[in-house]
Parts: C-alpha cells; sequence; structure tokens
C-alpha cells in the first residue's frame, strides 16, 4: 500500500489518498472543497489536485473517508462521489452530530445518516478491492471521530496530531476529553510502536516545517497533550483548561451545516442562488 498526502495550505488540512500501486484500489480520506471567505465562492483547486494524481496513477476510487464533521472546512465528498462514484463513509454516531446541531441551523433533518452511503462501527472492516481497513471509533473531539487502520498505518483525523501539536480539542458540543483519553489510549497506543501516524491537520508556524506523519511511538513518548504516561486525571484537567482559552474555528458554522449532509452545499431557494446559514448571538 502506498500513501500520498495533500496539503491544504488555507485551512492546515491533510487529506490523503490510500492505494495499491498494483491493483489500483483507492480511498481517500478528508478532501477539501476550498471556499473564499470573501467572495463566499467554492473552488476544486485543491480536489483537482487529487484529480490529477488519480489520472496518474489510474486509481479506481471506492470510498471517500470522513474521520468526522469538520469545522475548519468545506468536505469535498460530494465532487469526488459524483465523479468517481466512489461511496461515502463516516461513523454511525454522525447521527449524534446531526441532532445536535439540526435545530443549531433550524433545519429539517431526520438525523439517520441517509446523506452518506456506508456509516460503520468500531472494529468494522471496509475492503476496497485488495485494501482492507479497520475501524477504530475515536469519540472524544467529536462523537463521530473515526480512525482507519491499514496494514502499517493509521488516519487518525483530529484525534491525534503530530507530538508538537498534541490531540484535538474537546470543548464542542458532546466533546469529551474522557473520551478522548480512552480514544487515544486504548486503542491508538495499542498499536505496535512503529505504525505510522497521519493526522488530519498539521500546524507547523515558524520553528519547523509541515510534517504529514508520525508514528504510535513517537506518539507514546512525545506528545505534548497525551503521551503515554499521563494520567487520565491530568489529562482532562489540561485540556478543560486549554481548550477554555481557544476560539472557535473561523468555518464551524460553514462547515458544520455542510458537512453533516456530506458536503452537499444546501439547496438554491427561489431566486437559484444557495445560502448558508450563520445564528447570531445578541449578549443581554
Amino acid at each position: 500500500m502506498e500513501i500520498k498526502t495533500f496539503h491544504d495550505s488555507a485551512t492546515w488540512t491533510l487529506s490523503h489518498i490510500a492505494y495499491d500501486a498494483e491493483t489500483k484500489d483507492a480511498v481517500i480520506i478528508d478532501p477539501v472543497l476550498d471556499l473564499d471567505t470573501i467572495g463566499w465562492r467554492t473552488h476544486t483547486d485543491s480536489l483537482q489536485l487529487l484529480d490529477a494524481f488519480i489520472a496518474e496513477h489510474g486509481l479506481n476510487v471506492h470510498y471517500i473517508l470522513d474521520t468526522h464533521i469538520h469545522a475548519d472546512h468545506l468536505s469535498g465528498m460530494q465532487y469526488l462521489k459524483d465523479k468517481y462514484q466512489a461511496k461515502l463513509v463516516i461513523n454511525k454516531a454522525i447521527t449524534i452530530v446531526q441532532e445536535t446541531f439540526k435545530d443549531v441551523f433550524n433545519m429539517a433533518s431526520d438525523a439517520d445518516g441517509h446523506e452518506f452511503d456506508v456509516l460503520v462501527s468500531d472494529g468494522d472492516t471496509l475492503t476496497a478491492g485488495s485494501l482492507n481497513f479497520k475501524v477504530l471509533h475515536l469519540p472524544g473531539h467529536t462523537p463521530a471521530c473515526t480512525g482507519f487502520h491499514i496494514e502499517n498505518a493509521v488516519f487518525t483525523g483530529d484525534a491525534l496530531f503530530i507530538p508538537d501539536i498534541g490531540t484535538g480539542r474537546c470543548d464542542f458540543p458532546k466533546g469529551s476529553a474522557s473520551d478522548l483519553f480512552n480514544s487515544v489510549t486504548t486503542k491508538l497506543y495499542s498499536l505496535p510502536d512503529d505504525t505510522r501516524v497521519f493526522p488530519g491537520h498539521d500546524y507547523p508556524g515558524d520553528h519547523r516545517d509541515l510534517r504529514m506523519e508520525t508514528t504510535i511511538g513517537e506518539s507514546k513518548a512525545d506528545n505534548v497533550d497525551l503521551p503515554a504516561s499521563r494520567d487520565k486525571e491530568g489529562y482532562i484537567k489540561f485540556m478543560e483548561d486549554r481548550d477554555k482559552t481557544l476560539p472557535l474555528p473561523r468555518l464551524i458554522y460553514q462547515g458544520v451545516q455542510v458537512n453533516m449532509a456530506a458536503g452537499q452545499l444546501p439547496k438554491a431557494e427561489s431566486n437559484g442562488a444557495q445560502y448558508l446559514k450563520i445564528p447570531i448571538y445578541n449578549d443581554k
């Protein structure tokens, strides 16, 4: 199995293509639909980079895997589904996210995950031709966070980052530092130390270059939020104190309402235009 990672500099997102170079079977993890937040137009520059790689290598895309409902970018799932007739995959706990947020946007929704093609549970196996992925439910950052483990690699989304970035925040609705501690320590840290870790983001700053992968062993030793030596009580207090200082992600309202519908933009209204809803909260 080969892995190609793409970096979206606007949102610091890492999207991945996992593929078999011989059989050409492939899956895509966490693709990005670009959004111009000045003119409020979507475009597909990031997705076209994936298209070019898929065409160059003659890949057969079976699935688009979403590790969770992203709050910092729009998902490119629908574009890729339409182009490659690939199935959209997310954890069945998406229904919790949909139920939680449908009232925020005053949306008519069945909150049953029907927008996605395959709803997976912990321990399930996804077969994409010659590739077999094991599903790891990793709640904590969000209820539906999921890792995908194949051979000597695991795609962790926002559960586990490069060691000097740490783990995902846990202050979103239905998030839980206790759950994320359990997810990382019992499921990810139980993998062999040489397992390659491919996260959903990296934020290099000025102190180092972009990194697209780490290992379980490096994470256990050096993760700034959750080294293997940290106890649960200490982690929960650290995360709750830290998360109180964080601003909301820049695209949380745009991202969540689109992504919990599997990357579908809102339906056009009578004038042919599409509109995103942004709730306004008045301090009293």
